[in-house]
């Protein structure tokens, strides 16, 4: 066919087909064209639509996608199912076989030991706003907040899934935020729609939110002795990251205990963390946390003691 007749059988102008068959030629499908009158783009007549061109790792990298969690969430899991069956049938029958060889090596869990699920009551009306870009009106509680909590029209701009917990990205006062969905307490749609700023990127903004969340946090700084059998266990108690603190200790004292900082969030997390622990980790800093840990210490002997 001539690119005048492409054009016009698609609906697009004779600029845009000879752009396509470019892209396509790029990409590896058999297109080339013949001059003269009755000339025009073609395929070869052997080549099908189909995906025999993938390699190996390819095919073995689509088989090893499962159905993540929170697009279940979304009730989209059926749709990528019934795409990935598609892909599936129109891979060449040896390579389909390789299926179930790949599936019952590698399965892929990203939910997090003992987390437990969220409630995302609102989700289903919180992505209708954002699909249509219509305002809502939320209300949520905070810490250390009003008692009746906080009432707000906002304009949302995106969801995110982080850990199997929803959040909610939206804009308020010309200010962009990010709320856990779980922590709302009712949400309403508005028939009013809002534009969206132009230029704003949900990935970028969301990379750039969660780095300032990690350093806005808590900061409870615990200085303590760790007994030399203890050290090697520290990373199950406080995860990889302690390995920073262990580098960062003095040298060990004459019984080979160390002295570093751990962090925490408060001292009630300290306490928890640190009674559960026994006597191979003393506290020496803040006096009120060790002091804490003197009385919670003692209330516990006394109870066992008296039964």
């Amino acid at each position: 066919m001539s690119a005048r007749a492409l054009a016009a059988e698609l609906e697009v102008s004779e600029r845009t087909i000879y752009r396509d068959v470019e892209a396509l030629a790029i990409a590896g499908v058999p297109i080339y064209a013949e001059t003269g009158v009755k000339g025009g783009y073609a395929l070869l007549d052997s080549y099908r639509t189909s995906l025999t061109g993938m390699n190996e790792p390819e095919v073995r990298a689509l088989f090893m996608l499962s159905i993540p969690e929170p697009l279940a969430d979304l009730g989209v899991s059926q749709e990528l199912r019934s795409a990935l069956l598609k892909l599936t049938a129109a891979l060449p029958a040896q390579q389909r076989q390789d299926e179930a060889h790949v599936r019952q090596r590698i399965h892929l869990d990203a939910k997090w030991w003992f987390q437990g699920g969220e409630p995302h009551l609102h989700l289903p009306a919180i992505q209708q706003a954002v699909w249509q870009d219509l305002k809502l009106f939320i209300h949520y509680r905070v810490p250390y907040g009003p008692e009746v909590g906080v009432e707000q029209v906002v304009e949302p701009y995106g969801l995110v899934a982080k850990a199997g917990v929803w959040y909610v990205v939206y804009g308020h006062n010309g200010r962009f935020q990010a709320r856990r969905i779980s922590k709302i307490l009712t949400v309403q749609v508005l028939e009013e729609p809002f534009t969206r700023e132009d230029g704003f990127d949900l990935v970028e903004f969301w990379q750039t939110w969660c780095a300032s969340f990690e350093t806005q946090r808590p900061q409870y700084p615990v200085t303590v002795r760790v007994a030399p059998q203890f050290v090697a266990q520290l990373p199950y108690h406080f995860g990889e990251t302690v390995h920073e603190s262990v580098e960062a200790a003095g040298p060990a004292d004459g019984h080979g205990w160390l002295t570093m900082t751990l962090p925490f969030e408060s001292l009630d997390e300290a306490r928890a963390k640190l009674l559960g622990l026994g006597g191979v980790v003393e506290v020496l800093a803040p006096m009120p946390l060790r002091l804490s840990l003197v009385d919670f210490a003692a209330q516990i002997v006394k109870l066992y003691e008296e039964t």
